[in-house]
């Protein structure tokens, strides 16, 4: 790892612990918009991870691996920030080949989201929730997307809509009228969720001719990455968290971490934890993002819940206590897990990758 990336690493992992980490997440106000304003503005305005991934032109710098080691920080600390949201917005408007006034608002720091995702969290052209109507040379949308990423508190929303021709990327302000969101409750008390409806939504057309797959499912690769580095850093939290604890922990006279089946389910834990590292690191570094995408999702998933879960057992009582961080990880853990399709989903997408 070069030293910039060890350095931007650092000063991440100083805000996150700066600003409070997961004891941020129980601070949040229940009908707020789901992240830390606060949080929000030291990490992307202050140390610029808005920026990342995105052109130049638009004031943006770094890429997959810059963006990869922000996640995995982020993750780790669990602070409430709309970062992968953002990312998976600015995705998509980069491959649109416009709106760089509003990619260069993101680089600044102005969160973004993507409203359109199917209930499994993926895109698919034959199952939309937005429908487009041309009003004689300008665009109206109109639909509802009942769980969006971030939308809450979003100033962009970015939406595959249908139109006569197929389905195309729009861009719509929140703050036009029509546009409705609504924060939700969410099982995750550290990422923000929140429906959204359009009702004739003037809204800027940003591909034609039905070519909005060209831009949502890169995206879509991209942010899987970007959310299993996510997973790989909270997974290797709540394994250092309890690795900790049971060498503390006493029980029979003596410590728990002691016992062969403690060491070795934490043996078994650190086999996942490593096993996703390998996967986040090859994806970052793989020609083929779908094929990496779905390699580092399928696994990383299922390795958090698994992490997650067993950080709590192994804590004993006090893991199930609303105090204590546990909790906030296996949360975390399980609403990852439906984030941009499950791993049934992307075992799928792999396979057919490698065309089994």
């Amino acid at each position: 790892m070069s030293t910039e990336l060890d350095d931007l690493r650092a000063a991440v992992r100083d805000a996150a612990a700066d600003l409070g980490g997961p004891d941020l997440c129980r601070s949040l106000d229940a009908s707020g918009p789901g992240w830390d304003a606060t949080a929000w503005s030291v990490i992307a305005e202050q140390i610029g991870v808005g920026a990342l991934g995105l052109p130049e032109s638009c004031g943006g710098l770094g890429g997959l691996a810059e963006l990869v080691v922000v996640a995995e920080e982020l993750g780790a600390a669990l602070l409430p920030v709309p970062f992968l949201s953002t990312v998976f917005a600015g995705q998509v408007l980069v491959n649109t080949g416009g709106a760089d006034d509003v990619l260069s608002e993101i680089a600044e720091g102005t969160p973004a989201a993507v409203a359109g995702l199917n209930r499994q969290g993926w895109w698919s052209p034959d199952d939309l929730m937005f429908t487009a109507a041309d009003q004689g040379g300008s665009w109206s949308l109109t639909g509802r997307a009942p769980a969006v990423l971030g939308a809450a508190g979003a100033r962009w929303l970015v939406i595959p809509a249908d139109t006569p021709g197929g389905p195309d990327v729009f861009l719509v302000d929140s703050a036009t009228p029509g546009a409705a969101v609504v924060p939700l409750e969410t099982l995750d008390l550290s990422r923000g969720q929140g429906s959204v409806t359009l009702t004739d939504v003037s809204a800027t057309r940003l591909t034609t001719g039905g070519t909005a797959a060209a831009a949502v499912l890169p995206a879509l690769d991209i942010a899987c990455i970007v959310l299993a580095a996510e997973q790989l850093g909270g997974a290797q939290t709540s394994l250092d968290q309890t690795v900790e604890y049971v060498k503390e922990r006493r029980q029979f006279g003596r410590e728990i971490g002691s016992f062969q089946a403690v060491k070795h389910t934490l043996a078994d834990l650190l086999v996942l934890v490593e096993s996703s590292r390998s996967a986040v690191t090859r994806a970052v570094e793989a020609d083929d993002l779908v094929e990496a995408s779905a390699v580092a999702q399928a696994w990383c998933s299922d390795a958090y819940r698994t992490v997650s879960a067993e950080a709590v057992q192994l804590h004993g009582g006090i893991g199930f206590t609303w105090e204590h961080h546990c909790h906030l990880y296996f949360r975390r853990a399980r609403a990852d897990a439906q984030l941009f399709g499950g791993t049934a989903l992307h075992r799928e997408r792999l396979a057919a990758a490698l065309a089994w």
